[in-house]
């Protein structure tokens, strides 16, 4: 840490060997450039993280970050998050970066990890949703880290941040590469937003989400979203317990009870389920897509195509987007997904499953509380 208010850099900047979507050359200095001008001018840019690839604007543009909104048919009142450069001065978005906040950023960034701090009471108030509080991170990923710091540059005073929330339709299945990007905003591609393509995600889900907001008020750090930094990772840091969100608890990103859904219905599945239907019993008409931990038996009836999954929780996450944009582009009636195992190193695993089959479950007195 140079500062107690600045982030670290412990990854480099540079940008060698990625690919920009829009031009099919790899991603240099003069790719980053344009796509920070880009957002100096209040344009929308898409770019990749280590988590998934976000769609992002000047967080300070009221009519950038609004852009944002209409392109992903987000609701108004649900907040953003900021990414900002390594080196960013916290305290321009920030009005305290608490000790706790400090030892984290040490632990954990730049990297998957997202902190909402209390916000500056005249900086942010577009991506907060009308809440006093902010969500704060520093990706890890080289194309966004550049983007990032050559964006900041070109701020008068060499502060700024990029809201990105996930590049794709609110509550669908984020994107884990360029090319889904590009298919999910086709009428922002013909209009010519760019994409800057920097491979595959390597974490593939979304960034834990930790509030540390309501220190002030005895509230002490509160998991607002699981990923791939784990209760347990951030606990050992702390030295504290992390609680669960109550009902006073900010709004966060991707905490909707029905989010990251395919199009195809989807359901969690028991593995008797699971051999029941392989069996023929209680199949709808037409085919069926089944993501199973173990391989396919060898009686298996010829509606269903059978996918085989690592039983592990750091390579099922890397996939699972990626998996069900495939089997969501491929006719199938439904998707049955075998549930994974209930132990703390699956939950980010199975908050985000739990999100997607939710969304063909719940009754309309659910969705109308959503």
């Amino acid at each position: 840490m140079s500062t107690p208010s600045s982030v670290s850099s412990e990854t480099s900047a540079g940008a060698s060997g990625r690919r920009d979507a829009g031009t099919g050359s790899p991603v240099d200095a003069i790719s980053i450039s344009r796509a920070a001008d880009r957002l100096l001018a209040g344009e929308l840019v898409a770019f990749p993280t280590e988590t998934v690839y976000g769609l992002g604007a000047d967080a300070e543009n009221a009519q950038a970050v609004a852009r944002i909104y209409a392109a992903k048919g987000r609701p108004s009142n649900h907040p953003v998050i900021v990414h900002v450069a390594p080196g960013a001065d916290l305290h321009y978005w920030a009005r305290e970066i608490p000790p706790q906040a400090q030892r984290l950023i040490e632990a954990f960034w730049p990297g998957p990890l997202t902190l909402i701090l209390p916000r500056v009471r005249d900086r942010g108030e577009v991506v907060s949703g009308g809440q006093d509080s902010i969500g704060l991170r520093c990706p890890s990923h080289p194309v966004a880290q550049a983007l990032l710091s050559a964006f900041a540059a070109g701020k008068p005073n060499g502060q700024g941040g990029v809201a990105a929330p996930s590049a794709n339709k609110f509550g669908q299945v984020s994107p884990t590469h360029a090319d889904h990007v590009r298919s999910e905003f086709p009428s922002e591609m013909a209009q010519g937003m760019m994409v800057l393509d920097g491979g595959p995600s390597e974490v593939g889900i979304e960034s834990t989400i930790l509030d540390l907001s309501r220190l002030e008020q005895g509230v002490g750090p509160v998991l607002l979203r699981p990923g791939h930094i784990t209760p347990a990772q951030i606990e050992a840091v702390l030295g504290e317990p992390v609680g669960m969100p109550d009902a006073a608890a900010p709004r966060a990103s991707g905490t909707l009870k029905a989010h990251y859904a395919p199009h195809t219905p989807l359901e969690l599945v028991t593995p008797q389920r699971l051999a029941e239907a392989a069996s023929g019993q209680s199949l709808p008409a037409g085919q069926v897509a089944v993501v199973a931990f173990d391989a396919a038996p060898e009686a298996l009836d010829d509606r269903i195509v059978w996918r085989t999954v690592a039983n592990d929780p750091a390579s099922y996450a890397q996939s699972l987007y990626s998996m069900l944009r495939e089997l969501d582009s491929g006719r199938y009636v439904r998707i049955l997904v075998q549930t994974p195992p209930q132990d703390d190193s699956w939950r980010a695993v199975n908050d985000r499953i739990g999100r997607a089959a939710a969304a063909f479950s719940l009754d309309t007195t659910d969705l109308s509380e959503m």
